[in-house]
C-alpha cells in the first residue's frame, strides 16, 4: 500500500479507516458496548473519579481534583474553539456508508472532543496517582476507538484530539 501525497488521498484514507471502524457498530454487542463507553466519557466516568478520589483520599485528593477540573474546562473551551473554527461535518453525514449508533453532543466532528479530554484528564490524573493506570489507560483507549466506531468522528479527529489533549495536559503540569 502506498502512502498517500495528496489531501484528497489523506482524506480518502480516512474515509476509509472511517468506513472499517464503523462496520463494528452494526453489530449489537459491539454497538451497545461502545454507546456506554462513550457515555461513560461524556462526562460521568470523569466526575465520578474525581468525586471517588474526594471520597477516599479527603483534602489531599484537592490539588489532583482541581488541576483535572481546569484542564476539563480548558479543553472544552479548546475543543469547542476549534470544531466552530473548522466546521468538519461528522462522518455519517458525509457518507451513507457511515451508521450513527450514538447521538452526538454536537454538529461538528474535528477535534474529538471526548478523545482530548480522556487523554487529557488520564495524563493529569496519572501524574498525580500513578496506581490508576490499569484503570484509565484502556478506558482512554476505548473512549478513543468508541468515537470511529460509532460513526461519530474519523480517526484524524481522535488522533487530533489526542495529540492536543497530551499537549494540554503536559503543558499544564509544567506550569504547576
Amino acid at each position: 500500500m502506498r502512502l498517500p501525497h495528496s489531501r484528497a488521498d489523506w482524506l480518502a484514507l480516512d474515509q476509509h479507516w472511517t468506513v472499517q471502524c464503523n462496520r463494528a457498530s452494526r453489530m449489537q454487542f459491539w454497538r451497545g458496548f461502545f454507546c456506554r463507553i462513550s457515555r461513560l466519557g461524556d462526562g460521568v466516568f470523569w466526575y465520578a473519579l474525581m468525586g471517588g478520589l474526594l471520597l477516599v483520599q479527603g483534602q489531599a485528593a484537592l490539588p489532583a481534583v482541581l488541576h483535572m477540573a481546569a484542564v476539563g474546562a480548558i479543553g472544552l473551551l479548546l475543543y469547542k474553539w476549534l470544531k466552530r473554527a473548522t466546521s468538519r461535518p461528522r462522518p455519517f453525514m458525509r457518507s451513507a456508508a457511515i451508521f450513527r449508533a450514538y447521538e452526538v453532543l454536537d454538529e461538528y466532528s474535528f477535534p474529538s472532543g471526548h478523545t482530548l479530554h480522556a487523554v487529557s484528564l488520564s495524563v493529569v490524573a496519572l501524574s498525580y496517582y500513578p496506581a490508576l493506570a490499569g484503570l484509565l489507560l484502556p478506558f482512554t483507549v476505548l473512549v478513543a476507538l468508541s468515537r470511529p466506531v460509532l460513526g461519530l468522528h474519523y480517526p484524524s479527529d481522535v488522533l487530533a484530539g489526542a495529540a492536543l489533549g497530551a499537549s494540554l495536559a503536559g503543558l499544564s503540569l509544567l506550569l504547576i
